[in-house]
């Protein structure tokens, strides 16, 4: 299968995947910024936005789709599951990858013995469970989520706006979805990666705790951490700006 994709701008080829539930809308407002200098790719995920549903919605499955969808050697971008999606494919196809830009992405999405700051798993089987009795509930909940921290209400009316201007996710790629931020763990590829990584990250992310990310910086201090003091899960809705300037001068 094939995977929609817009092109914007031309230079040097950009990937930009989304998160869990929405579609590479997105990520309007900051794309068009981007493509000022880069050749922006706005993926929709397997079974979100335009694109189909695949048979399986897994780590390795999507990953091999996406590496099929843009150039080799392109900057990718992934935020919260389309950060765990771009590290999987830094991590298995590493000669495709220039550099890394993950955004509100938790190396290991869920809480361990080892790894405290994330979610607790129950949190996110209680999503699973919401999902199969009313999925689009459940959405409009996770992006309250996704909302909490930012400076004000900007963020979930966007978040909202963007959820109503696309076809509804399938229940196949929600729960495939959920499966692989419940089951990846980024943290041995980070060991290995040959791509310079910047993480982005907001300070009052109630999702993805920022200590996580500080716990990766410090551990790996090859690569670097951009912290946006008054923002959510999603600084790129609520410091557009600030962020496409942080990517920028990162990737050139």
């Amino acid at each position: 299968m094939s995977l929609h994709c817009q092109r914007l701008g031309d230079g040097p080829d950009l990937v930009l995947l989304h998160g869990w539930g929405l579609h590479s809308g997105i990520w309007d407002g900051v794309a068009e910024r981007l493509a000022d200098r880069f050749r922006v790719h706005l993926i929709d995920l397997p079974g979100h936005g335009h694109s189909a549903p695949p048979a399986e919605f897994d780590l390795d499955g999507v990953c091999d789709l996406l590496v099929e969808a843009v150039p080799a050697g392109a900057h990718w971008l992934g935020w919260s599951l389309g950060g765990t999606l771009a590290g999987g494919v830094a991590a298995r196809f590493p000669a495709r990858v220039a550099r890394l830009v993950l955004v509100a992405a938790n190396p290991r999405f869920v809480a361990a013995p080892d790894w405290p700051a994330a979610m607790q798993p129950e949190i996110l089987e209680g999503f699973g469970r919401d999902m199969m009795r009313d999925h689009r509930a459940t959405l409009m909940r996770f992006l309250s989520l996704v909302a909490r921290g930012a400076p004000d209400g900007t963020v979930l009316r966007r978040l909202r706006a963007a959820l109503q201007a696309a076809p509804s996710p399938t229940m196949e790629a929600l729960r495939g979805g959920l499966g692989i931020l419940r089951d990846a763990d980024l943290r041995p590829a980070l060991e290995t990666l040959d791509a310079p990584v910047l993480w982005l990250g907001g300070a009052r992310d109630t999702l993805v705790p920022i200590e996580a990310l500080r716990a990766v910086a410090a551990r790996h201090p090859a690569m670097r951490l951009q912290e946006f003091a008054a923002a959510g899960h999603a600084p790129f809705v609520s410091h557009p700006v600030e962020f496409v300037g942080a990517v920028q001068e990162f990737l050139s």
